[in-house]
């Protein structure tokens, strides 16, 4: 989305206009490539078809409403598609859903966005770029991947709130009930129970596995888990207990994969790591 341009952009020369030979504005001037701040000749403006829809806003709204699906996303890498017997590494994962739009149209954590409103999702940047083209209150549909089959939800998009106002929004989950330890995947698991709470400091609002305990010739340690980290979803499903974790280390096997996805957390931040069940 950005243009590049010899013209001699200087510190303090962001935000203007960069014309054509006819007079037209065909950018605006953003940034340089420089080893000392001063123009050598290498400059960026963004393109003025991104800029345009934005100033039509200012000028309608007074204020700039992009489109927002209320989740927050990331890439899917190889391990992961192999781990979710996908043909190849493309689309968005969702890590975390908030109360919003997206919430509403029944997605969830794990779900593996692979078409919007008609495209295709190549990775998070280029479903940021399509959900932010969008207008506010538009009816999109969106295809997710979930547990090996593609299902369609219309998503009404909403405007983007403060970050703030979002992360109040992240769903509470109930609490879970106890359960004794196991022993899985070199990992020494228990369900969060009051005691693990305040031993470890954690909110009560969280929920899934912990981990008590990592065999450091594991899988799962080489790939960075550690004690104190928190496993809420396995192949796809959320988790509240060890037998559902063992059950999604069956069924992947009994698949014929190698590797489950789990969505482990540590204070409060998501990540997807692909393990060996083998």
């Amino acid at each position: 989305d950005y243009i590049q341009t010899d013209a001699a952009i200087n510190r303090g020369n962001s935000g203007g206009p960069l014309f054509n030979m006819n007079g037209d504005v065909i950018g605006v001037n953003t940034a340089i490539l420089s080893p000392n701040g001063g123009s050598i000749g290498i400059g960026f403006s963004m393109s003025s078809n991104v800029v345009l829809p934005v100033v039509d806003q200012i000028r309608e709204f007074g204020e700039v409403r992009r489109g927002w699906l209320g989740v927050n996303i990331g890439n899917v890498t190889d391990e992961m598609a192999d781990a979710l017997a996908m043909d190849e590494p493309s689309g968005a994962i969702v890590l975390d859903v908030f109360e919003g739009p997206a919430k509403a149209a029944g997605l969830q954590v794990t779900d593996v966005i692979v078409m919007f409103d008609g495209q295709a999702v190549a990775d998070s940047g280029s479903l940021v770029k399509l959900v932010g083209k969008s207008p506010v209150g538009k009816v999109v549909k969106t295809v997710v991947l979930r547990a090996g089959q593609r299902k369609t939800l219309d998503v009404i998009l909403g405007q983007r709130p403060g970050e703030d106002a979002i992360l109040a929004t992240a769903p509470v989950p109930e609490e879970t009930i106890e359960v004794p330890k196991a022993e899985l995947l070199g990992l020494t698991l228990s369900n969060i129970t009051d005691e693990l709470r305040e031993e470890n400091a954690l909110d009560g609002s969280v929920e899934g596995l912990l981990i008590t305990n990592v065999n450091e010739s594991s899988d799962a340690y080489e790939k960075g888990i550690r004690a104190g980290d928190i496993i809420t979803d396995a192949g796809q499903k959320k988790i509240s207990d060890v037998a559902e974790l063992e059950a999604q280390i069956v069924a992947t096997r009994e698949a014929g994969r190698q590797s489950v996805l789990v969505l482990v957390r540590r204070e409060g931040q998501p990540r997807f790591v692909v393990l060996s069940v083998e």
